[in-house]
Formats: structure tokens, C-alpha cells, sequence
């Protein structure tokens, strides 16, 4: 049988926090992030950016940056918008989420920017 990694993820290790998925894979390079958003645009779904402090990421609400972006496809923009909720809040982790409207639920969620 195969031996399952533990990942130590505790509470009191704000470091250590795990958000979603990617969140347990090695941190993504510019590059990859941009493949992902570009999947995201190509599935049709609206993009929604959102921050929250560092000590209250794990609560469900985070706070939304501007409106989501109904319709946006061009990557380069939604990343200039991430940039923008980073620079206007650089104590914050920064997430970036793909809603499937037909679905109605979020397909996709990267933390695009964790603060310190």
C-alpha cells in the first residue's frame, strides 16, 4: 500500500495554511498562474478577485475587489486587477476565483498572492 504524505498544515502556523487545491502543490511561477487564468477565460467563466488579512483567511468571507469581472477573457487584465488589489492592500493574501454561471458554483480558485 502506498504510503499518504501528512502536509502540516496547523492553525497557529499562518505559514503553513492551506486554502484550496493549488494550495498544496508548489507555489505556481507567472507563467502557470496565466495558463490557469486562461483556462478560466476559455471555460467562460466570470472572474472574481477578492482579499482578506492574513489572520482571518480562513473565515468564508473575504472581501471583494471592485465587481466581479462579468465578462472579462483577456488574462492580462484580470492579472493588472490582482495587481491592483495587491498594491491597494499589501497586507492581505489576494484570491482570484472562476464562477461557472451555468452551474452556479466556483470552478476555480487560486490565492494569487499570500501577504508575508
Amino acid at each position: 500500500m502506498m504510503e499518504i504524505q501528512d502536509y502540516p498544515s496547523r492553525m497557529g502556523d499562518a505559514a503553513a495554511k492551506k486554502f484550496e487545491a493549488f494550495s498544496y502543490l508548489p507555489p505556481m511561477n507567472a507563467a502557470q498562474v496565466r495558463a490557469q487564468l486562461q483556462r478560466v477565460a476559455d471555460n467562460d467563466w466570470d472572474i472574481v478577485i477578492e482579499h482578506v488579512e492574513p489572520d482571518r483567511a480562513d473565515c468564508d468571507y473575504w472581501y471583494m475587489w471592485k465587481l466581479p469581472l462579468f465578462g472579462e477573457r483577456n488574462v492580462d487584465a484580470v492579472l493588472a486587477q490582482a495587481d491592483a488589489c495587491r498594491s491597494a492592500n499589501p497586507a492581505h493574501h489576494v484570491r482570484i476565483s472562476g464562477i461557472d454561471r451555468n452551474a452556479q458554483t466556483i470552478g476555480f480558485s487560486l490565492v494569487a498572492h499570500r501577504a508575508g
